[in-house]
C-alpha cells in the first residue's frame, strides 16, 4: 500500500463537507447524499453516526484526557499489570480516532504526549516497552507501532518525523528478528515460539509503519499471513496457533480477519471462511470470551467488508455501547480495566468516520 498524503487523510472530512455543500446549493434532500445525514442542528456525521453516538463519543474522550498521567502515560486500571506500553498506544491511537492529529484537534497535545513517552521507551534493541512493567511486553510493542506508525504518518514536523523514523525503524527490525520458524510471535521477543492474538498485534503495526511508507521486508507479513492459515480449521476457525491443535476460537479469528483484510486479502477463500465463522460465533452481546477484543477486530474486519451485515453490526453495538457506558465516560474492558474498555469502544464507535489509514477501506 501507498504511504498516505495529507489530500487522502484530509478526504474524507473534507470531502463530505463539499459533497453536502453541494447538495444543499443544488437544493437536495439530505437522504440523497450518498451515506451523509443533515440533522436540524447542521452538525454532519457518516452513515450511521448519529449526535447520541457523538457525545458518547467526546464522553469517552474526555475521559482519557482527564486521566493520562503527567508524563504522557495511561496505564490499566483493572485487575491486571499497569501495561503501560500497551494502554499509551490503544489510548493514543482512539483519540486519533476521535479526528485529532498530532499537531491539530482539541486532543493534539495529549496524543504528542503519548508519542514523546513511547518514543523515550525505546529501548537499544529496538522493543518498546517498560519491561519491569510488561509481564508480555509484545502486545505493547505491536500497539506501540500501530500508534507511532499513525502519527509519523500525519507528521509534518521534521525534526519529529526524524525521530519517530529512528524509533520505528528499530521497532520495525526488532519485530523481524523476533519472528518465528513458524511465521508468528510469541509474549516476548527472540524465542522462536508464537501464538495468534501477538501475532495480529505485530502483523497490523507492521501494516500502519508500511502505510506511512516505511519499509517492510516483504517476506515478514508474508511468513504472518502464512501463519495465519497455517492456523486455520476445517470450521473455518482459528486457533491459538499454529503448531498448537485445538478448538476454533472466535476472538483470534475475528482479529485473523481484520489482519488478512488489512493485506487486501479480500477474496481469499481462507478469509472468506474464517470471516463466516466470526459472524456465526459473534455479536455486539457474545463472543465467547475476551468480549471488547473480539468486538475490536470483529468491527475493524466488518467495517472494512462493508455492506448490510456491517450497517446492522455498528447500529448493534453503539447501542451496547451507550449502555455500558459508565457516567463517567469509561468503559470496563474484560478486566483489564477502564483505559483498554474506553479506547477500545471509541476506535469502534469512530470507525465510520474513516479518519486513520489502518482501519480505512
Amino acid at each position: 500500500m501507498k504511504a498516505m498524503g495529507w489530500s487522502k487523510l484530509l478526504l474524507p472530512k473534507f470531502g463530505i463537507f463539499f459533497a453536502s455543500t453541494l447538495g444543499l446549493s443544488l437544493g437536495l434532500r439530505a437522504q440523497e447524499l450518498d451515506g451523509i445525514k443533515l440533522p436540524k442542528n447542521g452538525k454532519l456525521y457518516p452513515r450511521g453516526v448519529n449526535a447520541r453516538i457523538e457525545s458518547t463519543i467526546q464522553k469517552g474522550a474526555k475521559y482519557l484526557v482527564r486521566t493520562q498521567n503527567r508524563d504522557g502515560s495511561w496505564r490499566a486500571n483493572g485487575s491486571s499489570n499497569g501495561y503501560p506500553i500497551a494502554m499509551t498506544s490503544l489510548a493514543g491511537f482512539a483519540l486519533m480516532a476521535t479526528g485529532s492529529t498530532p499537531m491539530r484537534g482539541p486532543y493534539a497535545p495529549n496524543i504528542r504526549k503519548a508519542a514523546e513517552f513511547l518514543m523515550r521507551h525505546s529501548l537499544k534493541s529496538g522493543l518498546i516497552s517498560i519491561l519491569q512493567e510488561e509481564e508480555r511486553p509484545m502486545y505493547g510493542h505491536g500497539f506501540a507501532m500501530l500508534f507511532l506508525g499513525e502519527v509519523y504518518g500525519m507528521e509534518v514536523d521534521l525534526k519529529m518525523q526524524r525521530r519517530l523514523r529512528r524509533v520505528l525503524d528499530k521497532a520495525i527490525r526488532l519485530t523481524a528478528k523476533s519472528q518465528s520458524s513458524y511465521g508468528g510471535w510469541n509474549y516476548a521477543p527472540g524465542d522462536n515460539y508464537d501464538e495468534g492474538s501477538v501475532t495480529v498485534t505485530q502483523v497490523q503495526g507492521l501494516r500502519a509503519c508500511r502505510n506511512a511508507g516505511i519499509n517492510v521486508p516483504k517476506k515478514v507479513i508474508r511468513n504472518a499471513v502464512k501463519y495465519i492459515a497455517d492456523s486455520a480449521n476445517e470450521d473455518g476457525g482459528i486457533r491459538y496457533g499454529a503448531r498448537f491443535r485445538g478448538p476454533s476460537r472466535p476472538a483470534i479469528t475475528a482479529a485473523a480477519c481484520a489482519v488478512l483484510y488489512n493485506a487486501g486479502k479480500y477474496d481469499d477463500k481462507m478469509a472468506k471462511k474464517a470471516m463466516q465463522y466470526a459472524k456465526s460465533h459473534i455479536s455486539p452481546t457474545r463472543s465467547g470470551g475476551f468480549h471488547f477484543y473480539a468486538q475490536l477486530y470483529f468491527a475493524e474486519a466488518l467495517y472494512q467488508e462493508g455492506g448490510r451485515d456491517w450497517d446492522r453490526y455498528y447500529k448493534e453495538i453503539a447501542a451496547y455501547m451507550m449502555k455500558q457506558q459508565s457516567s463517567k465516560g469509561y468503559w470496563q474492558g474484560d478486566g483489564v480495566g477502564r483505559t483498554y474498555g474506553t479506547a477500545i469502544a471509541l476506535i469502534i464507535l469512530n470507525l465510520p468516520y474513516a479518519r486513520l489509514p489502518i482501519l480505512q477501506r
